[in-house]
């Protein structure tokens, strides 16, 4: 099973190195990592998608809540959440071709950022199904470049983050 933690952190050099070097360092594939500033600019959100049982996830929630530069330790997976990917998307267009392609991303409802005469590349936000079968849509037409981000994730409840650590609940 795939869980999504979302990890407060400090915002601090080497601390993405510290997180990731404990994953490694126990034979944990990390899935998805993104990583990015909060409201707050002394502290940074990781979220990480890993697999594996409740053992793993238990065991990758200690380790984290070991290291020093760690906040707060939330496993999504618990909770109502949403969660959204970025895809960035080159692919190849001939004059022949130009409308098909355009009538396929505008069902996938991307965006079209940059035009060519031999590409055009798209914008596609979504869930991570969302983004495969975008990729699996678009394969046919020749895929120059892709970048993607991990996962982001947000719970739906009422209650921040920021909230938890001040409720003393780690």
């Amino acid at each position: 099973m795939k869980h999504t933690i979302a990890v407060l952190v400090e915002n601090h050099f080497g601390v993405l190195s510290r997180v990731s070097g404990l994953f490694s360092g126990r034979g944990f594939n990390i899935d998805s990592l993104a990583v990015g500033e909060t409201e707050d600019p002394t502290v940074s959100r990781m979220t990480i998608v890993v697999k594996g049982d409740e053992r793993v996830l238990e065991q990758v929630k200690k380790q984290l809540n070991k290291l020093i530069e760690v906040i707060k330790v939330i496993d999504l997976t618990e909770k109502p959440y949403v969660d959204r990917e970025l895809l960035l998307i080159k692919v190849t267009v001939t004059p022949k071709m130009r409308s098909q392609i355009i009538e396929v991303a505008e069902l996938l409802q991307a965006k079209t950022i940059s035009v060519g005469p031999k590409s055009i590349s798209f914008e596609i936000v979504g869930e991570s199904t969302h983004i495969e079968n975008s990729l699996n849509l678009l394969r046919p037409f020749g895929i120059r470049e892709v970048v993607r981000t991990g996962r982001i994730a947000i719970s739906k409840d009422d209650q921040s983050a920021q909230d938890e650590i001040e409720n003393g609940e780690r």
